[in-house]
């Protein structure tokens, strides 16, 4: 198995992509600590990975708070050993669907403070511990994109601008502690959209997204975390300061 031996803190791990992710670690052998605010729906996901005879463990931690997220990340090297891969996969409230000349400014910078803010303080938890064993990986998710002509959507890719920037910053000053920071990049999971979302829309945005790319497929949850894995794991060593594009062509490197 890829990840035989790791633990893996996921945070977000109640979402779509988290629990995505989580469940590719747990069949590929990781130790996953799921965290995030919601205790029911991180449960619900460590449930399904325990069912399938995987290890998981849940614990309320809200990202944003640095407080936590650095006791979280001792917890987990006292009682595991090591904190091997991390993965911040919470939301960033960005409102799309406004134009920029429309948009309130508390909207406009939610995402952008709500993404530098957290990736920051899981980053440094985990790097702490990284850099004392001189190993681990850290993983990014969204990626750097060009703006789309007619798509309001507010402060999300500024966010995920920023993001990239700080991955590699990351990957400069961790690389020589033998740590990897890697993002995934996709075009649009369809699968991520709200089951209550509007029909026409959903149909309208996964024809838009399946259009864009140049296997005429978007990714799925299941392509997410196979990806992951494989970046998280030791065959994929020789990554860093690095994205790992999943968009199925949407995305031309």
């Amino acid at each position: 198995m890829l990840l035989d031996g790791k633990n893996a803190v996921i945070y977000g791990g109640g979402g779509a992509v988290g629990g995505a992710v989580a469940r590719a670690f747990a069949r590929e052998g990781a130790r996953v600590f799921l965290a995030g605010r919601t205790r029911e729906k991180l449960e619900e996901v460590a449930e399904a990975i325990r069912s399938a005879g995987g290890a998981a463990e849940t614990a309320q931690v809200d990202a944003l708070d640095g407080k936590a997220v650095d006791e979280h990340a001792a917890a987990v090297a006292r009682e595991a050993g090591s904190v091997d891969i991390s993965f911040n996969l919470i939301s960033y409230g960005d409102v799309q669907g406004t134009p920029l000349a429309e948009m309130e400014l508390e909207d406009f910078e939610r995402p952008i403070v709500t993404a530098v803010r957290t990736t920051f303080l899981t980053s440094r938890a985990a790097a702490r511990h990284m850099i004392r064993q001189r190993s681990g990986v850290i993983l990014a998710f969204g990626g750097a994109g060009d703006p789309l002509r007619d798509h309001y959507i507010g402060g999300f890719q500024v966010a995920l601008h920023a993001i990239e920037a700080m991955r590699r910053q990351l990957a400069a000053e961790l690389g020589p502690h033998g740590v990897r920071v890697v993002t995934l990049r996709t075009g649009g999971v369809p699968e991520t959209l709200p089951p209550d979302f509007d029909r026409d829309r959903r149909e309208a945005i996964v024809e838009g997204i399946e259009k864009a790319t140049m296997l005429g497929r978007a990714a799925t949850l299941e392509d997410v975390g196979a990806a992951a894995a494989f970046a998280a794991s030791d065959r994929a060593r020789t990554m860093t300061a690095a994205t790992v594009n999943i968009s199925c062509g949407a995305l031309i490197d």
